[in-house]
């Protein structure tokens, strides 16, 4: 049984395909979809959904024509993000990514979206700009909802539905607690408290609370007949596809972002940079996100392009051997603290990074550069030790997924030290896309 996975990521679409008996990745590519839209204002981010509908199409056709029909199709996508449909199921906005600002720009009496929420419903949970129904709250109020709009729902969602040949969308628990305002209980929106807050909640879709089928894909996009999951959360997808064992395994994710991932079996309540999230039927994962993360060190690498004045080279090459040098004469101990929160955090986004610690002695480059990778892994290594006392265990298992740590041998063995655990780094480079794939037989 071959199943298919694909991930509708910010950037780029991966599809694979896997052998359910086993596991086995048969095929796998990533394409950078290119759907960014231009802004009216600095804080919006917004991409062409049709555009990503499109490469998708495309890409899964040729995949289909080298390799025959897949048995079942598992989707996963950024999470976050909203666009609005028609009544017939076509989309009728862009796409408004997690990556959108206007959640903080003042709506009303000088307080932002995520504030007027948070101040008027009770229990919301986290909520941060690019939160579906923050951006939702946002449009709304501004009155640039679409007038033929009916419906909100996520990217891959809305694919899954096109596909499918369905009209109205239906999104599971996890994309659902995404957008914020989620009872994870009851498994469902705060209807109520939306509601009372002067959300309009009718564009609201429904939520399937169990893992299952969406339907099967219609002839005049691709093969038809194919079974298709709902979506589920990239977030979750990432950690299907990277950890053998699910219950005691403490997953590290840096790209753009980072994250740090650990399964509870109970509702546990968080505040702060860190949230919980549905994980399969009966488990759920704490989630503690860096909005900068490996972009941190990518900003190094451009502040070393640019005092070099050669904008052409990479750098990270040299960054690693610096890096290294440094700590076998001086040790990490030595190297500048840096604090890598250049992007703000989910609670307070106008917090800045910090650099302290430099004297004459550790004046080198290379202390920077360790301090950056320390900074990263820090704040990981924080969020999980809070992630450890709400649920009483600790990791027998550290996994580290992402390029920004799978590219850099250094900065998995600094995590092995932060965590006291040999680290991990899964076969498959497209993790959310290969979970996706196992999404379709999920326990």
């Amino acid at each position: 049984m071959n199943i298919m996975g694909i991930d509708i990521g910010t950037t780029t679409i991966s599809i694979v395909l896997m052998n359910k008996e086993t596991g086995t990745l048969l095929a796998g590519e990533t394409v950078n979809h290119q759907s960014f839209l231009p802004g009216e204002v600095p804080e919006e981010k917004i991409q062409d959904a049709e555009r990503i509908l499109a490469v998708t199409i495309e890409k899964v056709n040729d995949l289909i024509r080298t390799y025959g029909c897949p048995d079942g199709i598992g989707f996963t996508g950024q999470m976050h993000g909203m666009l609005y449909v028609d009544a017939e199921g076509n989309a009728v906005s862009p796409l408004y990514t997690w990556q959108d600002g206007r959640g903080n720009i003042p709506l009303e009496n000088g307080k932002n979206s995520v504030e007027l929420l948070k101040e008027k419903i009770e229990n919301a949970g986290m909520l941060a700009a690019g939160y579906g129904l923050v951006t939702h709250y946002y449009l709304q109020k501004k009155g640039r909802i679409p007038e033929n709009a009916v419906k909100m729902t996520t990217i891959s969602d809305y694919i899954v539905m096109k596909l499918c040949g369905l009209t109205s969308p239906v999104i599971g628990v996890d994309m659902a607690a995404s957008w914020g305002c989620f009872d994870m209980e009851k498994r469902e929106f705060r209807y109520a408290n939306l509601e009372k807050a002067g959300v309009n909640i009718s564009y609201l879709p429904e939520v399937k609370k169990q893992y299952g089928m969406a339907g099967k894909t219609l002839l005049g996009s691709i093969h038809e007949g194919i079974p298709v999951m709902v979506s589920i959360g990239d977030n979750q997808a990432s950690f299907l596809g990277s950890v053998k064992e699910l219950q005691d395994t403490v997953l590290i994710n840096v790209g753009t972002g980072s994250q740090v991932s650990f399964v509870s079996q109970n509702i546990v309540y968080c505040q702060g940079n860190m949230e919980l999230r549905p994980c399969t039927d009966n488990s759920y994962l704490l989630v503690g996100a860096s909005l900068c993360g490996g972009r941190a060190y990518a900003m190094l690498e451009q502040f070393y392009r640019e005092v070099s004045g050669n904008m052409n080279d990479s750098y990270y090459g040299i960054m690693n051997q610096q890096a290294q040098e440094f700590i076998e004469k001086y040790g990490t101990e030595a190297a500048w603290k840096v604090r890598t929160t250049f992007s703000g955090t989910r609670s307070n986004p106008e917090e800045k990074g910090q650099i302290t610690n430099i004297g004459v002695e550790n004046f080198h480059p290379g202390a920077m550069t360790v301090g950056v990778m320390m900074g990263i892994l820090d704040e990981l290594y924080q969020q999980y030790q809070m992630m450890s006392e709400l649920t009483g265990k600790k990791a027998a298992h550290l996994v580290g997924s992402g390029n920004g740590i799978r590219r850099n041998p250094l900065m998995q063995k600094l995590a092995e030290d932060f965590f006291g655990l040999p680290m991990e780094i899964p076969s498959c480079q497209e993790e959310a896309a290969c979970g996706a794939a196992a999404s379709f037989f999920i326990d």
